[in-house]
């Protein structure tokens, strides 16, 4: 094989870089020595002037300005040091309180880590008077998030982020990651927020979008379809699906733009601080949130009364008393159907609380071996525990092909008289497994900051305030007798137990058609009661008291 003159494409752009550093710090005599004995190609003065002509184009400036370096990262941390925790403070705290904003506090004491959670609760009142208020809304928080777009990447990259989310009292601010920066980030969405302004094409795109998501909501699965009736039976104030796509579709962004004043002149603030963080500085930074929402010029941002604030309560359903709602699935074309059933036991209360769990750790497998297994019923199956607002109750999910909701109601109620055998009979060595299994599960320590912070903020967010819910639960487990747990099973739960209360859902799907004509025809077996109207039911009945006070409430109770 012969030799080729030159090298390869590559070797040669090596030499020409090597030759073009070699230039950077020779002088021309120099260059005259090093090259006196080229060979009589006079390749390498070839290369010499080449590269020079080429690097001083690189010198010359870019010839268009979008070559260019990209910005600094403003959110890039310096100080990750650990700020010192001067005395140990075991649960939150309320560090300031205000007309206009509530902080809570808690520094970290468990991870060790140069981080913090920031939780920015806005609580609106005039966010959900209305389907037409309601949606209006839900655009002003996905406008927000789009605006705050341009800030993501960056906060990304630096270990910081952050989520605006919609709540059922306004919308909330959620910030996380490196505490050296956070104040940098958390201005950058305050400034946006504050400075609102309705973009008429972002929000004919965004408005588009969300009009889609609402009509997609009659191709959900029956029994996500199953889940939101429920909610709609059970929540006070709850709007339906129907008349937020129909107010949504006429909302104009002449209107919204009237309306985002309105929603804001009337807030209170709740916030939550967690982490690597002092408590002077904690409170620096709220009265710096209120700065610059509420005490900006021309800023939208009024103070609310106590008078307003809202609360989401729950109806309380009859005991001994079944009610049920029929209904065809909006998607005809699905053959699946589903039921709910929906027991309700009782509010927040620690006892009462452990002896549910309990139970729902023991029923939850057998249950799907039952239904799903052995009687083949439907592909999802499920038990388990559910709370709204406090309320804590259990269901019992099935979605199916074969069989229609009534019929799969009535195997759910066979199920229940079938387990009170099991319950009766339940060994002494069992109950221990069980309720050990339970406490193991309850003492596992929280992975992160954001796990433990999450936790604190819930029982803050519904009002409960029981930061030793774990050590005070895991204690009555740990002295909870069999007996008791039985006798509440009689109590609560069994089919004809004198304070239950059922509610059952049951959607329809295709293949269900003529079953729900048959259905809907039939008069009401005793103890039974048909939901033809939610509005007109929900009116009706009483509602358990609301577990989340006021602006101040602190009480620990």
């Amino acid at each position: 094989m012969g030799i080729l003159v030159g090298g390869t494409t590559m070797e040669r752009e090596r030499d020409e870089m090597e030759a073009a550093r070699a230039m950077a710090g020779t002088d021309d005599t120099a260059l005259a020595k090093a090259t006196a004995g080229a060979s009589a190609t006079g390749a390498p003065m070839t290369m010499a002037a080449k590269m020079q002509t080429r690097t001083g184009q690189w010198i010359k400036k870019a010839p268009t300005e979008k070559l260019h370096l990209p910005e600094p990262n403003i959110f890039v941390p310096k100080d990750l040091s650990l700020k010192e925790v001067h005395e140990k403070v075991t649960f939150p705290t309320v560090l300031r309180k205000s007309p206009l904003s509530q902080l809570w506090y808690k520094p970290d004491t468990l991870f060790s880590t140069p981080k913090v959670h920031i939780i920015i609760d806005f609580h609106c009142p005039l966010s959900s008077h209305s389907s037409e208020a309601v949606v209006a809304t839900e655009l002003f928080v996905d406008l927000l998030v789009d605006y705050l777009n341009a800030y993501a990447y960056d906060a990304q990259i630096a270990g910081l982020f952050y989520s605006i989310y919609l709540t059922s009292a306004g919308f909330q601010v959620s910030l996380g990651g490196y505490n050296d920066k956070m104040r940098a980030l958390l201005n950058a969405i305050l400034v946006q927020i504050a400075s609102f302004e309705v973009k008429p094409n972002r929000f004919s795109a965004l408005k588009e979008t969300s009009v889609k998501d609402y009509q997609n909501f009659n191709f959900r699965q029956p029994y996500s379809q199953a889940s939101y009736y429920v909610s709609l039976i059970l929540e006070d104030k709850k709007w339906p699906v129907a008349e937020k796509l129909e107010a949504l579709s006429k909302l104009e962004s002449d209107f919204f733009a009237k309306f985002v004043p309105h929603l804001l002149s009337k807030t209170f603030l709740e916030c939550y601080v967690q982490g690597n963080i002092e408590p002077s500085e904690a409170k620096s930074v709220v009265q710096e949130i209120e700065n610059t929402i509420f005490n900006a010029p021309n800023s939208l941002f009024k103070s609310m009364s106590p008078s307003e604030y809202l609360t989401k309560r729950v109806v309380m359903l009859e005991n001994e008393l079944k009610c049920y709602y029929q209904t065809e699935g909006l998607n005809q074309k699905n053959q699946n159907s589903s039921v709910i059933q929906y027991i309700q036991v009782h509010q927040d209360d620690a006892i009462l609380n452990i002896k549910l769990e309990l139970f729902s750790l023991i029923a939850s497998q057998p249950a799907f071996n039952q239904l799903r297994t052995v009687e083949q019923l439907g592909y999802i199956t499920s038990l388990s525990l559910r709370s709204d607002y406090g309320v804590l109750a259990l269901q019992v999910v099935i979605q199916s092909t074969v069989k229609d909701p009534s019929y799969l109601d009535g195997r759910v109620d066979e199920f229940f008289k079938m387990f009170e055998s099991k319950i009766y009979e339940l060994s002494d060595k069992d109950f221990k497994r069980n309720v050990k299994s339970l406490i193991d599960s309850k003492l596992e320590k929280f992975k992160n900051l954001w796990e433990e912070s999450d936790f604190y903020w819930g029982e803050i967010q519904a009002g409960t305030l029981k930061f030793d819910r774990v050590e005070s639960e895991v204690t009555m487990l740990r002295e909870l007798k069999k007996e008791e747990f039985i006798e509440y099973f009689d109590q609560y739960i069994k089919v004809d137990a004198p304070q239950r209360r059922t509610l059952s859902v049951q959607v329809f799907g295709g293949n269900h058609s003529a079953e729900f004509k048959t259905a809907i025809a039939e008069a009401d077996p005793p103890k039974m009661y048909r939901i033809t109207d939610i509005f007109g039911f929900k009116r009706s009945r009483p509602l358990y008291s609301s577990l989340k006070g006021g602006p101040g409430r602190i009480t620990m109770d």
